[in-house]
């Protein structure tokens, strides 16, 4: 087998060539308008010189389809839109790589898809699946296991029609060009301890390509850059890494930052936030250079000597152009958003993917005043901004902030408190327990982004409830400040908060008949993920809104959001809410009108703390007994034993009386990693033992021994 770095590639002329990697906001079951953006990516690579285009993962279909890729119709529409490529003239002279699901020999597989001039030149099977967190890709993929062996593949009628081709290969191998050599990994591989890079790099392979499906999560992005920049900088090659972005149907947010990495060096990155649905980043690149970085590493050299050499698919095509003036990229410092900015950004491109694609007419708020829905309202500011900005420049969100604005072509295009007042409504639900700051703070707020702004007092339906509950029972209940029970002091607090998501369904559906305006809005929930991890909400209250924003987002890492928007999104009054302590407001106030009921009181336990609970419960896997040995540790200098072993008692106690509530949660955009959210990301189950018999008394007795 000729080596990548025989004379078969040497020239008198540098192996310079344009590579590019395409960010698309792909929708599940999109075909039309994934096809649409596909072409639209390939048609501005061409114009930037580019011969060789990597596309995400799964692009053709969108990578949420879910229990979608079960049924057939999937992938024989992904081959129809293959055929559009094809058949369009979108390959000529340019290598096109895509994403979508292919039958082989009655297996499903996730694919990639590699094109040229009207042919297909490999169909590339995922090795490995990814099986943890939200993924189940096993559910409806199966992995390619023979690993450097390659198959006939027949393709399907359609296909033939196109340029008459009726087989290609199938399976794992790289593509050796005239001048260079492609190899593959998709999204999962990468991560693995044996990932396919490695040997890969050993068989002189320069360039590799990962088309991915990767999601948003606060502070990830460090580590997904430093395992592309890592095995480069030791291995040398050239690195491709192009991801989905936007929200393609569900919780999760694909954040884009595709990249280019040369022998370590980062020299393309794209932007990991934006509201436009294509993106194309290019970068040129040496491939002499990896020639150079490799052979001065001897070792590596030593065993690249006897690795066993790769199946290749010959391709009799130049990726390199023949100019001898073609400069390299500059290697470049990576792009990296404080978690503050990722919280601005991120929900807020989440929230314009499902305002636009749901074709609903705006969001709607309940805005307290307190942290957590201040928090929910600069995100829906964000989004205005976002778009408005982008839309300057970007046609198709021009149109998109047309329609939602209900703006004739010819008008100018709104800037973004006009446009908050178009599509956001907030409600101020207060009752006798509700502070006068709070009152302030939730107006004030709503002013400065340009919500439409409604003060609603709903003591009335809360007194028709109790007046309903005394007319049947003979029993009217009273707070415990009152001389109630808890029970009757719980009930109280229950029917203002649920009375509270009915008026805002209400007001959802009828505000837009009310204006004379046609569509209906989405009621926004604001509960956090430490919240929803204690169950510290009322089932069917801001737990059952349309979506959450927040969902995710830890209370610690709101309250840094909250300052840091204060001063970079316009938005001052959120500092005077993030100041404030947080409280429910739905128990009476004290005698001096100020709020009695903070939320940190009521748990019996700090946000911090909530924390620090959740990432041991989920990341580190700790049951309570374990929990409270690594606690005791953790906390001594702050806590005794018997104090530690009390707070993680009454955690996993909370924990499990509330887990239910987490069947019933709103869709919530996805941030955290210890999210409890049961529906994808955390498997366990809703009915406990709340006393822990076992492990609590295993508890008490290590705590009583110290040992």
């Amino acid at each position: 087998m000729p080596h990548p770095t025989s004379s078969r590639y040497c020239s008198q002329s540098p192996r310079c060539c344009v590579v590019g990697v395409a960010t698309l906001n792909q929708w599940a079951l999109d075909f039309e308008g994934n096809l649409r953006r596909i072409k639209a990516s390939i048609s501005r690579a061409r114009s930037l010189s580019c011969t060789y285009l990597l596309g995400p993962e799964l692009s053709v279909t969108g990578y949420g389809c879910e229990d979608h890729f079960l049924e057939l119709d999937t992938e024989t529409h992904s081959w129809e839109a293959l055929c559009a490529l094809l058949r369009d003239g979108f390959t000529e002279s340019i290598v096109v790589d895509v994403g979508m699901p292919i039958v082989h020999r009655g297996v499903r597989y996730n694919c990639r898809v590699v094109m040229l001039d009207g042919k297909i030149l490999l169909i590339r099977p995922k090795r490995c699946l990814a099986d943890d967190g939200n993924y189940r890709e096993p559910r409806y993929f199966t992995p390619w296991r023979r690993t450097n062996t390659v198959e006939n593949y027949h393709l399907p009628d359609v296909v033939r029609a196109v340029h008459g081709q009726e087989t290609c290969p199938f399976g794992d191998a790289i593509l050796r060009f005239d001048d260079t050599t492609l190899g593959f990994e998709t999204c999962e591989e990468l991560f693995t301890p044996d990932a396919p890079h490695i040997r890969l790099a050993l068989n002189g392979v320069e360039i590799i390509a990962n088309g991915s499906g990767s999601h948003h999560q606060l502070r990830k992005l460090n580590q997904r850059l430093d395992l592309i920049q890592s095995p480069t900088r030791k291995m040398g090659g050239v690195y491709l890494y192009a991801n989905c972005r936007g929200c393609d149907g569900g919780r999760l947010y694909y954040d884009g930052c595709s990249c280019v990495v040369s022998n370590g060096d980062l020299v393309a990155q794209g932007s990991q936030f934006a509201v436009e649905e294509v993106e194309v980043t290019t970068a040129r690149v040496d491939l002499d250079s990896v020639v150079s970085h490799r052979a001065a590493f001897r070792s590596m050299a030593d065993q690249a000597s006897h690795e066993t050499p790769l199946a290749e698919v010959h391709v009799k095509f130049r990726l390199c152009s023949t100019a001898e003036d073609c400069v390299p990229s500059d290697a470049i410092s990576p792009h990296i958003h404080a978690p503050e900015e990722e919280i601005a950004l991120g929900p807020a491109c989440w929230l314009w993917d499902y305002l636009r694609r749901s074709r609903a007419a705006g969001y709607l708020l309940p805005l307290s005043g307190g942290a957590d829905s201040s928090s929910t309202a600069a995100i829906v500011g964000s989004m205005c901004q976002l778009a408005c900005t982008a839309a300057r420049s970007d046609a198709r969100v021009a149109s998109d902030v047309r329609r939602l604005a209900r703006l004739a072509d010819n008008q100018p295009l709104p800037i973004p408190n006009k446009l908050a007042a178009c599509v956001f409504t907030t409600l101020y639900l207060g009752t006798e327990n509700s502070g006068v700051e709070t009152r302030k703070r939730s107006e004030e707020l709503a002013k400065e982004v340009g919500a439409r702004h409604m003060d609603v007092r709903v003591d009335s339906l809360v007194a028709a409830l109790v007046a309903l509950f005394a007319a049947v029972t003979g029993k009217k209940p009273r707070f415990k400040v009152h001389g109630g029970t808890i029970a009757e002091n719980l009930a109280l607090q229950n029917i203002q908060a649920r009375l509270r998501m009915v008026v805002s369904f209400l007001f959802a559906q009828l505000l837009p008949w009310v204006r004379g305006e046609s569509g209906f809005l989405l009621v926004l929930g604001s509960a956090n993920v430490d919240e929803a991890l204690r169950g510290y909400m009322t089932k069917y209250d801001c737990s059952s809104a349309d979506i959450n924003p927040i969902g995710g987002i830890s209370k610690v890492d709101l309250k840094a959001f909250l300052r840091w928007g204060a001063d970079n999104l316009g938005y001052p009054s959120l500092a005077k809410v993030e100041a404030a302590p947080p409280t429910a407001e739905l128990e009476p106030l004290a005698e001096n009108g100020e709020v009695a009921q903070t939320d940190e009181v009521d748990m019996g336990m700090t946000y911090v703390e909530l924390s620090v609970f959740g990432r041991l419960r989920k990341m580190a896997r700790l049951g309570p007994v374990s929990m409270f040995q690594r606690l005791r540790h953790q906390w001594a200098s702050m806590h005794s034993a018997s104090e530690v072993a009390t707070k993680v008692k009454r955690f996993f106690t909370y924990y499990a009386m509330n887990r239910h509530k987490m069947t019933t949660l709103t869709p919530s955009y996805h941030a955290e990693s210890y999210s409890p959210d049961d529906n994808r990301h955390d498997l366990r189950p809703f009915l406990y033992n709340t006393k822990w018999p076992w492990q609590f008394a295993r508890i008490d007795q290590l705590a009583a021994t110290g040992k």
